[in-house]
């Protein structure tokens, strides 16, 4: 059972988003923190300046077929509820556009009375985005650029293989 979480909604509970600016990782900190919660876990994909054997990466810039992206979100944030029911708040908020090396892509929060369900569930959440969510890549980088280089099939969120972790609370 989840725990009591007074006064919120399932919107109020949950953040599926795709932005087109640099993500605030101190307010997604902030609206994740809850007086029943123990734990909060955030993961921030930040781009870098090399991807395989590509080195100087510049910038990264991605596109997202919009509708289904954020509905592949809801999804994701569904099946984390119900593998880990005592999460509280889960965040999942992706960038839109150029990314600078350094700067967040992609983040994920989750907010848990324990730190092993905030851990386990955060890390699906991005193990299955990357594997579920219809969002393209192109990346430039000192000898050229291309979109989809390290592209891959895009599954269904329920067919996404779930990773639990058994960890201590």
């Amino acid at each position: 059972m989840a725990p009591e979480t007074t006064g919120d909604t399932a919107e109020s509970i949950t953040r599926c988003e795709l932005v087109d600016h640099a993500i605030d990782l101190g307010e997604l900190y902030s609206w994740a923190i809850r007086p029943e919660c123990g734990a909060v876990v955030v993961f921030s994909g930040i781009t870098r300046d090399h991807s395989g054997d590509r080195a100087d990466v510049s910038v990264l810039e991605y596109e997202a077929y919009t509708e289904l992206v954020i509905e592949r979100f809801e999804q994701i944030v569904e099946q984390a509820r119900a593998s880990w029911p005592e999460i509280v708040r889960v965040g999942i908020v992706h960038r839109l556009g150029e990314v600078a090396v350094g700067e967040s892509s992609v983040v994920v929060v989750v907010s848990s009375p324990h730190r092993g369900d905030a851990f386990d569930a955060g890390r699906n959440c991005i193990d299955v985005l990357k594997d579920t969510a219809p969002i393209w890549k192109r990346e430039v980088w000192a000898e050229g650029e291309s979109w989809g280089l390290d592209a891959r099939s895009i599954e269904e969120v329920d067919t996404a293989p779930l990773r639990p972790a058994e960890t201590a609370r």
